[in-house]
């Protein structure tokens, strides 16, 4: 049997750099990462709040980022070192007083829940109509056939 050797390119990633991003949670970043569709690739964005950062500055550090989109939360694992992710833009920056913020999921849901209800309340609610309001529309007229 003859073994067919398959071939992986790998782009090097300077790790240095990487390391000195100082991602951390609370970081809204945008996250670049390449798609390969195909023969063709592209670059794909994600904008997002850094929920936290595991396993440190190790070759398998990972950080997690949060979005909503169509009123949907979105998380995404990003490796940190990996040669698929172009660049990481740290876009701001905020003083957070955990390492992981978990809690912003339920925050989210909770508000969700506070819009729902009040979305609800307004369609119990009746209109009421008087006769002023009302102004006499012409009657329609009916062709005869």
């Amino acid at each position: 049997m003859s073994e067919a050797k398959i071939t992986i390119k790998i782009s090097p990633v300077d790790m240095e750099t990487r390391a000195k991003l100082n991602l951390r949670a609370g970081d809204t970043v945008k996250v670049f990462q390449k798609i390969k569709e195909g023969d063709k690739s592209r670059i794909q964005a994600f904008e997002g709040l850094v929920l936290g950062r595991k396993h440190g500055k190790e070759p398998g550090a990972t950080f997690t980022v949060r979005r909503v989109f169509d009123g949907v939360g979105v998380e995404r694992i990003f490796p940190l070192y990996s040669p698929n992710i172009e660049k990481v833009e740290i876009l701001k920056r905020a003083k957070v007083r955990q390492s992981k913020l978990y809690h912003i999921r339920e925050k989210a849901a909770k508000e969700i829940r506070r819009e729902m209800r009040n979305v609800r309340a307004v369609k119990d609610e009746k209109v009421t109509v008087t006769s002023e309001d009302i102004k006499e529309a012409p009657t329609p007229q009916i062709a005869e056939q």
